[in-house]
């Protein structure tokens, strides 16, 4: 079966579940303490967050000039990818790939960015502290889009719609050869600007989840039984809200979960390790010369993040929202379907997380029965319209189509 005839599939069946009732309504039993950590995984959508590291953030015409920059494939070597040839808007602005493929082939899985200005880490090993620094890092990486300040800096100044934007975002245009650094990371910061408003909307669980909450046993009981069993082992017997906390469903920190990270002999992907000395080297990092942040109060984890011997081979904690639109799974993209994600948790090799790893993690040693379940619960944390694009910003400011 095609990737596209699965997703067909998944938002068909995403469809009945936010639409239509069984004709009787079932509402299981759950207990205080599962009721309690039911509802801290909501209520969704949180509010509006604004970066005060980035004076692009919230902004109209910065937002447009994002939008613009992020499917404008000027801004690669050769002009021939953008930011949307990895985050496709009709993939859930992932690109369905098991790992990325630029200018050259990634290790990586491409991570959706939609909720992405709620993170506190970007990217799988934490190597940036900003939306906006980490939008640069695949502007200048040689194996992603591959340009250079200059290369920005020209597609900027020269063309007249980006150009006026530019200006209203920043109070003065875009200028050529005299701080094409300056101009890089302000298209970094209008491309946050414009990422911040990529937000999935509720799911059934979100439903299902406001209704436990006001004692609505009637519109709660619409939720899929096996939805609500595989539920009950996700805040029960699994434990999984450890790691897969709040209403976005990830304690946006890193772990070892069992999951090879082996590239090819004699190659290993050190995760959060690699990560942390990236982020101590980067010029754009929230303690570096760029931040808009007078305070340096949002740079406080930057300043006290620590390189220790356990961040190898950890990986971040992604969300679970709309993962049924995101396959394939993990860091390397290892794993095609929910059910074999589910599956490696149910048979976790302890072996394979090095010693000074997770002390939680155990084999859930599910039945077939109980993965379908839990399968059930993960694809109702999928909003049916993950897929499309966002409506576009006004033209703002008579800048031209």
């Amino acid at each position: 079966m095609t990737r596209i005839r699965q997703r067909a599939i998944v938002l068909a069946v995403l469809a009945l579940l936010w639409g239509v009732a069984p004709a009787t309504a079932e509402l299981m039993s759950f207990d205080s303490v599962e009721t309690r950590r039911i509802l801290q995984h909501g209520p969704w959508p949180p509010p509006p967050v604004r970066d005060p590291s980035n004076r692009a953030s919230g902004d109209p015409a910065a937002t447009a000039l994002g939008q613009r920059l992020f499917f404008d494939a000027r801004l690669s070597v050769g002009r021939g990818l953008s930011c949307a040839t990895c985050h496709d808007p009709a993939r859930a602005w992932t690109d369905g790939r098991k790992q990325a493929v630029g200018f050259v082939p990634l290790e990586r899985n491409t991570p959706s960015v939609l909720d992405v200005a709620r993170q506190r880490w970007f990217s799988w090993d934490g190597g940036a502290d900003s939306l906006w620094s980490q939008t640069i890092r695949p502007i200048v990486d040689p194996r992603e889009l591959g340009a250079s300040a200059r290369q920005v800096a020209e597609v900027v100044a020269t063309d007249p719609a980006l150009s006026c934007l530019y200006a209203k975002a920043y109070g003065r245009p875009a200028t050529v050869g005299t701080d094409d650094e300056q101009v890089l990371v302000n298209v970094g910061k209008a491309v946050a600007a414009f990422l911040e408003g990529l937000t999935s909307g509720r799911t059934p669980f979100d439903e299902f989840r406001d209704a436990l909450a006001r004692g609505d046993r009637e519109t709660a009981g619409r939720y899929p039984v096996a939805a609500q069993r595989g539920l009950k082992i996700f805040v029960g017997s699994g434990n999984c809200g450890v790691c897969h906390f709040g209403a976005a469903f990830t304690n946006d920190e890193f772990h070892d979960v069992g999951v090879p990270f082996l590239v090819e002999p004699g190659k290993v992907d050190a995760g959060r390790h690699a990560g942390i000395k990236r982020l101590k080297a980067d010029r754009f990092n929230l303690l570096g010369p760029y931040s808009d942040d007078a305070s340096r109060a949002t740079a406080t984890k930057t300043k006290h993040v620590q390189l220790q011997h356990v961040n190898f081979g950890q990986f971040k904690t992604p969300s679970l929202r709309n993962l049924a639109l995101t396959a394939p799974y993990m860091h390397d993209g290892r794993y095609a379907t929910l059910r074999e994600v589910v599956r490696h948790y149910s048979e976790l090799d302890m072996e394979r997380i090095h010693a000074d790893g997770e002390r939680l993690l155990r084999p859930l040693k599910l039945s077939d029965a109980e993965i379908d379940d839990l399968v059930a619960f993960l694809e109702s944390l999928t909003a049916p319209y993950a897929a499309k694009m966002p409506p576009v910003p006004e033209r703002s400011a008579g800048c031209g189509s």
